[in-house]
């Protein structure tokens, strides 16, 4: 079962791992196959029971509160993807010889169920820019005439994709560095990298480990291994890449494109990689303004969206028609208002340094709204490299001393407003002092660099509190 294809799951024993978005349409699909299938849970807690009992009257066997025990005669495992390789369950499994898949991994081995046609995967990956450019290439292969579907990482269910009554023509796959652990035989049409910050180091214990489950979505591409220009730890997980042949390298840049390269001249996009004679001709597919925001790093997700189309054959016409089709979600580089002169940018999305970077680099002079949980990142290099874009910083959360000790370091000209409660009002507090440090044609940015639950529910309460804050301000 370890690397074969199986084609009889009546009567196999799979233990799945993880209750939730990923272990209960997995051990659903197992147990529809004739498996027999026991579910393990850590937690025993309210909504676990409410779960389990779905999946126990459908005949179901689920252990809530014990998640480190390898069930007697398990042939496989499917575990949810966060779960981390290092526990008992997995060490207990790679001892009993029982091989483990994640959902992504049981999804590709059942494309082909009962002679489906399987639809060829366009795969994205990276630390920053996933699902924006998973929805982009969706939208473009849409503009193309094609049936497809955003599914993965994205909250769509892979299962549901590949095991539906009507097939697609292509599924744009976006893909977290835990599905790609887990998913060794994956072999996409075409991949990406976006990008590699540290990022979830505490779950694959060093850099080098997240930067190798990153490249395994280059493992056996058939047409184009697509690479950021300017992060060469992608370029390098390529050429580590074991492809099949006649698989191509392709670029992405946010300059003029070499050939094999998609770049940008005189703000038009521009293929030099999927045209004829690529050394002399290159085809314009879209300008900047059709890319929405027209952030440096949403241009950059653009064109790895364009060039997995284009490796997919899909015309010039479609990626401009489905760029400018694309609406982003909420809380990426969102235009709240302007107030006074003043933007107002809900960027909540950037809950790490990476990405607030790349949030930070699209505006000229910022009162930048930053802090929550840092998650053992660190903030010199983010500060240092934004210093001069800095009109003035307003600081919130439970790790905001580390961005402030960082600006004094790196941008002690900068005033800084830190704000020492963390109740509902935060939100607004911050905004108003934004106001205050704020002159007509600054743009006050919420890239937080840091995760939310310290004090919300999440990301977009954090951006809805922002936009509720700004809405208060009057025009």
């Amino acid at each position: 079962m370890g690397s074969g294809q199986v084609t009889d799951w009546q009567g196999k024993n799979v233990t799945v791992a993880g209750l939730g978005v990923s272990g209960i349409p997995a051990a659903k699909v197992l147990h529809g196959l004739g498996a027999k299938v026991t579910v393990v849970n850590d937690g025993d807690d309210a909504r676990a029971r409410e779960q389990a009992a779905e999946l126990q009257a459908l005949g179901v066997t689920v252990r809530l509160g014990d998640g480190a025990t390898l069930p007697e005669g398990t042939e496989l495992i499917v575990t949810a993807p966060g779960w981390k390789p290092d526990k008992p369950l997995f060490t207990a499994a790679h001892e009993a010889g029982v091989p483990v898949w994640g959902d992504v991994e049981l999804a590709w081995r059942l494309r082909e169920l009962d002679g489906r046609k399987a639809a060829p995967w366009l795969c994205v990956t990276g630390t920053n820019g996933k699902t924006t450019t998973t929805q982009m290439l969706a939208s473009i292969l849409k503009a193309a005439g094609l049936r497809t579907a955003a599914v993965g990482n994205i909250g769509v269910s892979l299962l549901d994709a590949v095991l539906g009554e009507e097939p697609y023509d292509v599924l744009a796959v976006e893909l977290s560095s835990y599905q790609l652990h887990w998913a060794p035989s994956l072999r996409a049409h075409s991949a990406t990298v976006l990008n590699l910050a540290p990022d979830h180091l505490d779950w694959h214990g060093s850099m080098e480990a997240y930067a190798k489950d990153k490249g395994r979505v280059y493992e056996g591409n058939q047409v184009a291994c697509v690479y950021n220009v300017a992060d060469k730890a992608t370029e390098d997980l390529v050429r580590e890449a074991d492809v099949e042949e006649g698989c191509r390298a392709v670029g992405f840049t946010l300059g003029a494109p070499a050939p094999s390269q998609l770049g940008v001249v005189e703000g038009i996009l521009v293929d030099r990689a999927f045209v004829e004679n690529r050394q002399q001709n290159a085809q314009e597919l879209a300008e900047v303004s059709d890319v929405r925001p027209p952030a440096p790093h949403n241009i950059a997700n653009a064109l790895a969206a364009a060039a997995l189309a284009r490796a997919f054959g899909v015309p010039p016409k479609a990626v401009r028609d489905g760029l400018r089709a694309f609406t982003p979600d909420a809380h990426r580089i969102a235009h709240v208002a302007d107030v006074g002169g003043v933007a107002y940018i809900d960027d909540s999305k950037a809950t790490n340094t990476h990405a607030a970077e790349a949030s930070l680099a699209a505006y000229e002079s910022i009162v930048w709204i930053a802090g929550g949980l840092a998650k053992g990142a660190t903030f010199d290099e983010l500060v240092a490299k934004s210093a001069k874009r800095l009109r003035a910083a307003v600081l919130i959360g439970a790790d905001r001393a580390l961005i402030r000790e960082a600006l004094a370091r790196h941008a002690p000209e900068v005033p800084v407003v830190d704000l020492e409660r963390t109740d509902t009002g935060a939100m607004l507090a911050a905004v108003q002092e934004a106001r205050r440090l704020a002159v007509e044609g600054d743009t006050v940015l919420l890239a937080p660099a840091c995760a939310s639950m310290d004090m919300f529910v999440n990301y977009n309460q954090r951006g809805d509190m922002f936009a509720q804050a700004v809405g208060e301000l009057g025009t």
